[in-house]
């Protein structure tokens, strides 16, 4: 079997801008790029699941998420870059070329070898559980307040979490918001204290403590949230038309374990630059990033990864020929 130059792993904003640049600096990437499904990790990851984009520069009048990832990938194709629509059931970083697996994970050979491999395979927001998140994802209801809190200027909204990243997604949404309730379902936050104390200062900010989401309403849209008090067992109905759900983040690393280096919460673990521990493996976008998780970071990180890789590829080259 010859070894592809590079394989990218994951086709989100990070992995087809890795697959834009490798296409460019002429080594023939292949991008497997996952399956479809209703979870980020499918081909285009988190922005198929997402409605408008207003925030990603080029794009004054706003663009839908899948449409923005079309783009993508046409730009990569035509540069050069083949795409796989299949999900990578193994990998086997510790002899060279790599090897990656494309159906049974059992099979004694790999169906691909590479010489360099970068990850990008993102990272999913946690979800209720509800039937009525795959309905309204988009028409309401978020993930990230970052990217739609615009869209709620002058509404009542609802913020789902206890932690960090939920009192962050509220007290940035109060810059838009007349009223943003959070619902947690203890009577104390597992926030830090300083967050804590942001937020209950902010006078735009309310708290329903003890409770949880049994359903969101709405059918196009979202038009109130029913909750349940955990102590009463009393439910009743919050009037709001959007609905934040910040209850964490999971990467999707499953495939890695015990060959790439992760922090305790999942995420691959980089630098410098883009190297994982892994000689000639590199990771980009949210697989590695809990911070920003943003597109626009995403695909920085993506060129970041196809430059490393370049350079990296012709250091090896070199050396083999010294």
């Amino acid at each position: 079997m010859q070894a592809r130059n590079v394989i990218i792993i994951g086709s989100g904003p990070a992995g087809l801008t890795a697959a834009i640049y490798t296409a460019r600096a002429n080594l023939a990437p292949l991008v497997i790029e996952g399956e479809p499904s209703s979870t980020s990790d499918q081909p285009g990851g988190q922005l198929m699941l997402t409605t408008e984009v207003e925030n990603f520069p080029g794009f004054p009048e706003g663009i839908m998420g899948p449409d923005l990832m079309a783009r993508f990938r046409e730009q990569a194709v035509r540069f050069g870059a083949d795409i796989l629509t299949e999900k990578v059931s193994r990998v086997d970083f510790s002899s060279r070329p790599f090897g990656v697996w494309v159906g049974d994970p059992q099979a004694a050979e790999p169906t691909y070898r590479a010489h360099a491999v970068i990850v990008s395979t993102g990272a999913r927001a946690l979800m209720l559980g509800l039937e009525s998140e795959q309905r309204l994802l988009g028409h309401g209801l978020s993930t990230c307040a970052t990217c739609d809190g615009f869209f709620f200027r002058e509404h009542e909204i609802a913020v789902v979490g206890g932690g960090d990243s939920a009192l962050e997604e509220a007290l940035f949404l109060t810059k838009f918001a007349t009223k943003v309730t959070i619902i947690h379902r203890r009577e104390e936050l597992r926030a830090s204290k300083i967050m804590q104390e942001r937020a209950f200062a902010n006078p735009k900010i309310e708290f329903l403590w003890n409770h949880v989401v049994d359903d969101i309403v709405g059918e196009q849209s979202v038009e109130g949230v029913r909750v349940r008090n955990v102590l009463t067992d009393e439910a009743s109905t919050l009037g709001v038309t959007g609905v934040f759900v910040a209850i964490g983040h999971q990467p999707n690393t499953d495939l890695f374990k015990g060959q790439l280096h992760m922090e305790d919460s999942g995420y691959l673990v980089t630098g410098p630059g883009t190297a994982t521990n892994v000689d000639g493996v590199f990771a980009c976008g949210d697989v590695q990033d809990h911070t920003y998780r943003q597109a626009i970071t995403a695909a920085g990180s993506g060129c970041m990864a196809a430059i490393d890789t370049e350079r990296w590829l012709e250091a090896a080259a070199h050396a083999a020929i010294g």
